[in-house]
């Protein structure tokens, strides 16, 4: 993994932190303004109040993570991040939720050097099982 690549992978590494503990801010600070993020499919939400709406209510269920490996490719100030995730999460009267996907997700190079998301769509696998 070059450079770029790792970096791309640690904002990603990031926001995941960041939305595990609940610190929105952080999370909204891995996007550009007016990024579209994909909460349910087919239904991008690229306002901010309504983004750190749902981020906070979703971060509230106390979600954890995981990462089943990794594809970032990199073209100039542009990247796309690839990955399979599992996460587990609790509802405030305790059952279990239990979600899976393919995220994917681009991300443009920032003046200071930075990598943030412009699209993030966690739900990248629907279309191959709408095909089956």
């Amino acid at each position: 993994m070059n450079n770029d690549e790792a970096a791309v992978q640690a904002a990603v590494d990031k926001m995941t932190s960041a939305f595990e503990k609940n610190d929105i801010d952080a999370v909204m600070n891995a996007y550009e303004p007016g990024a579209a993020v994909v909460f349910e499919p087919g239904q991008p939400v690229t306002n901010e109040q309504q983004l750190r709406q749902m981020f906070g209510g979703m971060a509230a269920a106390k979600p954890v993570f995981t990462y089943s490996g990794h594809e970032v490719v990199v073209s100039g100030d542009t990247a796309v991040h690839i990955a399979p995730w599992q996460m587990v999460a609790h509802t405030p009267d305790g059952q279990e939720i239990r979600q899976s996907g393919l995220s994917v997700a681009v991300l443009r190079r920032q003046a200071d050097g930075s990598w943030k998301m412009v699209i993030d769509n966690p739900h990248g696998a629907r279309l191959l099982a709408q095909a089956k």
